[in-house]
């Protein structure tokens, strides 16, 4: 059997923003596509301001949801 994959990037911060915030991830990239087409930097600022959620975890969310795109 190989050893599972260490997940990397972004997604690697997907546990602990489920757990913290109580909302699985697809919640979040929810409201990033309902939000259109801003900036990466707008994106981070509504998760953070109107949402409550942290800097680096605002950021991990738009990252990858930007990257799917």
């Amino acid at each position: 059997m190989a050893a599972e994959e260490k997940v990397k990037g972004p997604a690697s911060y997907f546990p602990s923003i489920e757990k913290k915030y109580g909302q699985p991830v697809e919640h979040w990239f929810q409201i990033l596509r309902a939000a259109g087409d801003l900036k990466h930097m707008e994106l981070v600022g509504l998760l953070k301001t109107a949402h409550g959620l942290g800097h680096g975890h605002a950021n991990a969310l738009v990252a990858y949801h930007l990257a799917r795109r």
